[in-house]
């Protein structure tokens, strides 16, 4: 079994949006309170405070009566977020994340129900302490016979109300394919395939640019705390969100394309937050989301029982002939066609780097050979494999 989240729009009541907006109010509270108390803890007192200890404060403070509202909404939200903010310290000791910020209002804030706290009748979802179902738009259907296990409310900072339902259910694998490919990722072209295709860049960001200026110039001209001001704050937040959900949909659409037809697919394994330090490039490649296409190609490999192969990112695809394998030593970016002064070849950049990709993918596949470019010489031989030779 697999857990799917399927995620739709919907329309809340009067009554409800309020009482949406009070639990996700009631959630933030704690969460910030929490984060306060336990950062309070080890710089005062070195003293580490977990949930179990965060837990008891809640009961604590709904007992207080400047912070009675917080019995008003379901405690299993607030519970959710204690156990959210334990995730959050526990990746940053691991050292996957920064130290957990506090949370913002004008960020909007999500809610997460368990079982305990929403009811699933008839295909109508009814949350805790609401008489009404949620009026969803459903633009898909949830698989017949799956109910969902765990429920979260989004309300994102352009007003819009998401809820997720996370359901558990089995994903058939797809036919296998005899067909595999290599992808170099780029910023002109998205991607360059080694079946010679190349898949353009939509540039999202670019595309709305000019829209996002004049509405953040607007914003710029009002006054702070105005209700005018709010107002614009959403006109610029609807245009971010115009961006990137135009972005989600074009990756969606290339990943299941490609894992629906390629049995094993080659990447780089970019360092992409490394690379956006360039201030040259990094709009373009923050654009092109190369770690969110990665991304998206793994789980989707995973659910449909595909090969997704990562080669070292050091690897010299660009620079090594796909012909003879001699490797070049400089290559700049804006060269994109150059030809091989060893066998005369005539590459496109793009193209000669999806088939490197290919090649040394199905390498690391089959024997899980080693292709850091400290290891090879320009002609494309291998250091090690004449040190094993003596």
């Amino acid at each position: 079994m697999t857990q799917k989240a399927f995620k739709y729009r919907f329309y809340p009541t009067q009554s409800q949006e309020t009482l949406l907006r009070r639990t996700l109010g009631c959630t933030r509270l704690v969460y910030n309170r929490a984060l306060a108390a336990r950062t309070e803890a080890w710089y005062e007192r070195q003293e580490r405070v977990g949930y179990t200890q965060t837990s008891s404060l809640l009961t604590e403070w709904k007992k207080q009566d400047e912070l009675d509202f917080l019995n008003e909404v379901s405690c299993v939200p607030l519970q959710q977020g204690l156990r959210h903010l334990q995730t959050a310290f526990t990746n940053f000791f691991a050292g996957r994340a920064q130290y957990p910020n506090f949370k913002k209002k004008r960020n909007g804030g999500s809610a997460e129900f368990t079982k305990s706290a929403f009811k699933w009748r008839d295909g109508k979802l009814f949350l805790a302490k609401s008489l009404e179902p949620l009026n969803i738009r459903w633009s898909r259907t949830i698989p017949e016979g799956a109910e969902p296990s765990t429920v979260t409310v989004k309300l994102s900072p352009s007003g819009r109300w998401m809820v997720s339902l996370l359901v558990d259910i089995e994903i058939k694998p797809l036919p296998e394919s005899p067909n595999v490919v290599g992808i170099d990722l780029g910023i002109t072209s998205l991607i360059a395939l080694s079946t010679g295709e190349k898949i353009a860049n939509p540039k999202g960001f670019k595309a709305k640019r000019a829209k996002l200026k004049k509405a953040q110039k607007s914003l710029s001209r009002k006054q702070k705390g105005s209700n005018n001001r709010y107002k614009a704050c959403l006109k610029v937040a609807k245009v971010h969100a115009e961006i990137s959900d135009a972005r989600l949909d074009f990756l969606h659409k290339l990943t299941i394309r490609l894992v629906r037809e390629n049995q094993t697919i080659a990447v780089e394994d970019l360092a992409v937050k490394n690379m956006v330090k360039n201030r040259k490039l990094a709009l373009s490649i923050s654009d092109a989301s190369w770690g969110e296409l990665v991304r998206q190609l793994e789980y989707k490999c995973d659910w449909y029982s595909r090969t997704l192969v990562k080669i070292d990112r050091w690897f010299p695809s660009s620079k090594r002939c796909g012909n003879c394998g001699h490797i070049v030593e400089k290559l700049p970016l804006n060269i994109r066609e150059w030809d091989c002064p060893k066998c005369s070849s005539h590459h496109d950049r793009d193209i000669n780097a999806a088939h490197n990709i290919l090649a040394a993918g199905l390498a690391v596949k089959v024997c899980g050979a080693n292709v850091r470019p400290d290891r090879h010489k320009p002609d494309g031989s291998c250091y090690e494999a004449e040190r094993s030779k003596k």
